[in-house]
């Protein structure tokens, strides 16, 4: 199955949580009445669009439905319209190279998929022929590294790690200066997601942050956040903390595949203004494509 049949295979589920539910509530109802706009603005807010959002669209549909006609077809047109201005238009996510090596910060909490991610954007990397040196600075959990040794050998790129609980900012320093001096193209440096001490997590991404680019400057040249498309609006509340922290410059959406609501990447883009680069589909190596707008918003409401 190709890439893209893939991801709009897994949107499906978005679209039977989103739209199917719309277009359910809209059958069979000749009037557009208050209470069926209450019922659809509570369908959006459940589909992790936000409440904000929710409500722009509601009132959107209540200024133009009533010379629309049928109000089935015309709210998918409206609300199509709308979720495609607020996820970005049409230019889709992918890969930058705005330095040689290009250093790549990835952060997010446990469970995430953030190890799983690295390894699929590092096969990417690989795949156009780049040299990859992925970095393991989660050094609190023994787990972490050698899950992170796996998706190097099967990406064939290498790993620069150091012993269990060394410092993080060190493993990510040392994985900067071999990139320079060995010739690599691309640092992937993975990040805790909990820290099993009294050390501040966002502390220490902070301080990795700074070594980096005290190595190199003007690196780390891309932070992506990881996020569990599942967790809804709690992935929002943890983008603003780690865009605070880490400066992060886009979001890597894993676990779409998963979820029956998917329309996270809303707020995300909309609320924070940082742009969903990413999209994981699964846990094959090949599952990771570029975040595509406006194949976002046809996977939503069914449009081939």
């Amino acid at each position: 199955m190709k890439l893209f049949e893939k991801w709009q295979a897994g949107l499906r589920k978005t679209q039977e949580g989103i739209w199917g539910r719309i277009s359910q509530a809209l059958h069979s109802r000749p009037k557009l009445d208050e209470s069926i706009l209450a019922e659809l603005e509570d369908i959006l807010v459940q589909s992790d669009i936000g409440a904000g959002n929710a409500l722009s669209l509601i009132e959107e549909m209540r200024r133009r439905l009533p010379g629309e006609g049928d109000a089935e077809e015309a709210s998918r047109r409206i609300l199509m319209e709308r979720i495609r201005q607020l996820v970005g238009g049409g230019d889709a996510g992918g890969m930058t190279a705005a330095a040689d090596p290009h250093v790549i910060l990835v952060v997010g909490v446990n469970g995430t998929g953030k190890t799983t991610s690295i390894g699929k954007l590092a096969y990417r990397y690989v795949r156009e022929n780049k040299k990859v040196l992925l970095a393991a600075a989660d050094t609190f959990r023994a787990a972490a590294v050698e899950q992170l040794g796996e998706w190097a050998a099967r990406a064939k790129a290498e790993i620069i790690r150091q012993s269990m609980g060394a410092d993080p900012a060190s493993v990510a320093h040392d994985a900067v200066e071999a990139a320079m001096t060995r010739g690599f193209n691309v640092v992937l440096v993975d990040t805790a997601g909990r820290l099993h001490s009294k050390v501040n997590l966002m502390e220490e991404l902070k301080k990795i942050h700074r070594v980096i680019g005290r190595r190199m400057p003007g690196a780390p040249h891309e932070v992506l956040l990881v996020m569990d498309a599942t967790t809804g609006q709690n992935g929002l509340n943890q983008a603003r903390v780690f865009q605070q922290a880490a400066g992060v410059t886009g979001i890597i959406l894993a676990k779409l595949d998963g979820t029956a609501k998917g329309g996270i990447a809303v707020p995300i883009m909309q609320e924070l203004g940082i742009p969903v680069q990413w999209v994981g589909l699964g846990e094959g190596i090949e599952d990771l494509v570029p975040f595509d707008p406006e194949s976002y918003v046809q996977g939503i409401f069914g449009v081939q």
